[in-house]
């Protein structure tokens, strides 16, 4: 499922917004697992460490044995949706941000060109985004991007 909100990747190419929604599929949790996890592990702080909250998911485990972090868990489970939505927003800032910065990163370099068709491609690419043609290593041909 992709995010909703097309922000993230708004100044992305094809292969940038690729690679954003394969790592975003890979970090992003799923809300019914979360208020799953604290109505039936909520007493052991499972529903934090799934949402990488590690020190709160400690302090509910050590305290566990008095049955306090199991009625606040049951509270809390109405507001998983919500956190997890959270941590799935922050986690496609971070994602975005990072693929945005790897971008740039290289700003002064030539465009690589594809010989079939003379559009500037990423250096990376196996297939030219504008005609499709398959691009190997031997026919690239590096020129400034017009």
């Amino acid at each position: 499922m992709y995010p909703i909100d097309p922000i993230y990747t708004a100044n992305m190419n094809e292969q940038q917004r690729a690679w954003f929604y394969a790592e975003y599929e890979r970090a992003r949790k799923d809300e019914v697992i979360g208020v799953l996890l604290a109505v039936f592990l909520g007493g052991l702080g499972i529903h934090h460490f799934y949402l990488r909250r590690d020190g709160l998911g400690l302090l509910y485990l050590l305290f566990s044995w008095t049955g306090i972090p199991m009625v606040i868990a049951w509270i809390e489970a109405f507001f998983m949706p919500r956190r997890v939505r959270q941590y799935n927003a922050a986690q496609a800032m971070f994602i975005s941000s990072q693929i945005l910065a790897a971008g740039s990163s290289q700003p002064g370099l030539p465009a690589t060109c594809c010989n079939a068709c003379g559009n500037p491609i990423d250096s990376t690419a196996v297939f030219c985004n504008h005609c499709g043609a398959a691009v190997t290593r031997s026919a690239l041909n590096t020129q400034p991007a017009h």
